[in-house]
């Protein structure tokens, strides 16, 4: 049973308030994830932005002076979540993905197509203002503005992995909130069967928009789905964060989704509009390619891409760009105990 357990004998008695519970199956500490040196010094840099770094099981009440907006007017609360993967092997020891190569090697077609050409054009990007619009079948729609997206709800850490559905892989310390939180808000009706969502369109900073050419032969703006229950599971995550700082607008600043268990191009980034809907809405690679791509686009080693297996994937790590981590893919990208129930009566080949 949880319990309320009271730390210290100050007048932040209140504050420091955290809730202690057992852990469910996929929750571990940080240090068992990561190998030792990095996590003790994770733990100095946690330390210095003013996390607990308690792992899984604590809710942090400590204050970060982090990069941005996470250290503007009131101190954002943050707990550190590590999640365990269901796998069957040893030699995954998921070292996190150094922060410079999260930020310089990614997929975000909008500011180009190769893989550094977000780093190099996205500089200058300004989300600032910001509007994001809950809206759709739903009683109380609603609309954030850059403020809202770190105060509105608490924010956690979240160690994921990331598994492009060309074949590499990362492993990424997030930070953000439930997508669930942001969507019970408004209370869905009982129509709302899918979640869409769309990527701020502003071709004068997105050159990808302005340029066909440029932006891979996409119309844009980026749009993306999920059903209402996959939207709703406690792993899908609204991000605003990574490695503690601000989120980098080549990852997808201020907001962008994460749904550790699909493959990359299903995590919509740079958000700016989310919609209830009775019908499957559209997806962008889907409509581009929808014989490569699917809609649901779950990790599947058994169900290869027409061009490459889906089999393993090239975990990139400290090593130079094209190091040889090659490992075996896990079917949800190890995320099965959380979300295999969803389609427990899907063809999940028809379905990809």
């Amino acid at each position: 049973m949880p319990f309320l357990l009271p730390i210290g004998n100050n007048k932040f008695n209140k504050a420091l308030t955290v809730l202690i519970k057992t852990p469910k199956s996929y929750l571990l500490k940080e240090n068992e994830v990561t190998p030792e040196n990095v996590y003790l010094n994770r733990r100095g840099l946690l330390k210095g932005l003013g996390f607990l770094g308690a792992g899984a099981l604590l809710s942090s009440t400590s204050t970060t002076a982090s990069a941005d907006w996470f250290s503007k007017d009131e101190p954002t609360k943050f707990k550190t979540t590590a999640l365990k993967f269901q796998t069957d092997q040893n030699t995954d020891n998921l070292i996190l993905t150094p922060e410079a190569k999260i930020t310089s090697h990614n997929n975000f077609y909008e500011f180009g197509t190769s893989k550094t050409d977000p780093v190099n054009n996205a500089q200058g990007f300004k989300i600032d203002p910001w509007k994001l619009t809950i809206s759709g079948e739903c009683d109380k729609p609603y609309t954030l503005d850059l403020d809202d997206l770190t105060k509105a709800f608490a924010l956690e850490e979240r160690i994921y992995r990331m598994r492009c559905v060309e074949a590499w892989s990362m492993v990424i310390p997030w930070v953000g909130f439930e997508l669930a939180k942001l969507l019970k808000k408004a209370q869905p009706n009982s129509r709302a069967n899918f979640v869409a969502f769309e990527t701020l369109h502003d071709p004068q900073q997105m050159p990808g928009q302005a340029s066909r050419r440029v932006g891979g032969g996409i119309n844009y703006p980026y749009v993306e789905g999920l059903r209402i229950d996959e939207a709703m599971n406690p792993l899908t995550l609204m991000s605003v964060g990574l490695y503690g700082k601000t989120l980098p607008a080549q990852n997808g600043a201020p907001i962008r989704l994460v749904v550790p268990w699909k493959y990359g191009f299903k995590s919509i980034k740079s958000i700016v509009g989310i919609k209830f809907v009775e019908q499957q809405p559209a997806a962008t690679w889907n409509i581009l390619a929808p014989n490569e791509y699917g809609f649901y686009a779950n990790v599947n080693p058994e169900v290869d891409h027409p061009r490459w297996s889906q089999a393993s994937e090239r975990r990139i790590t400290s090593g130079g760009l094209f190091a040889r981590n090659r490992i075996d893919t896990l079917p949800f990208n190890g995320y099965g105990e959380q979300v295999a129930d969803m389609y427990k009566n899907l063809n999940l080949r028809k379905n990809f």
